[in-house]
């Protein structure tokens, strides 16, 4: 009975290890996609436990009429797909800004995560990821759709 005990929990560890994903520390680099209107953001991920990490995004816009920020926080899971291929989810919240006309008002929206990404043998990793928010302002306010590409250094 305990041989059997033992090679059940062999068994389990090994399946465990063997689907757990390496996710880097660390990765930075820029969030391709229309950020509702903002354009690329800086992105940055933190690696937190085996198969999760929390991804903060930052988005800035500068023009003659008008200064915009929308900061990010996702926390992520990650899975892993095949070879270097892994697929993550999430959810987080963000604030923003948008100043025009002298008036600047503040925002802030829930959001998700839904991703696929492939890293490379060199430190870099892609992804395109779909992110739904909700906005709960009269600026930002219902539902609204980004789909990006991303590319990152990871150290």
């Amino acid at each position: 009975m305990k041989k059997l005990l033992l090679v059940i929990g062999l068994l389990f560890t090994a399946s465990f290890s063997v689907n757990a994903q390496e996710i880097s520390d660390n990765a930075i680099g820029i969030r391709f996609g229309d950020n509702s209107g903002l354009g690329g953001e800086i992105s940055y991920q933190k690696k937190m436990r085996e198969n999760n990490r929390l991804e903060i995004n930052l988005g800035l816009r500068n023009t003659k009429n008008s200064d915009s920020f929308k900061a990010t926080g996702i926390y992520q899971w990650v899975w892993k797909l095949e070879n270097k291929f892994n697929w993550y989810a999430g959810f987080g919240a963000g604030v923003g800004s948008v100043k025009a006309g002298g008036v600047s008002e503040t925002f802030f929206f829930g959001t998700g995560n839904l991703g696929i990404e492939y890293n490379f043998d060199a430190p870099v990793i892609i992804s395109l990821d779909y992110r739904p928010e909700f906005g709960f302002s009269d600026i930002y306010e219902g539902l609204n759709s980004d789909i990006a590409l991303s590319v990152r250094y990871q150290f």
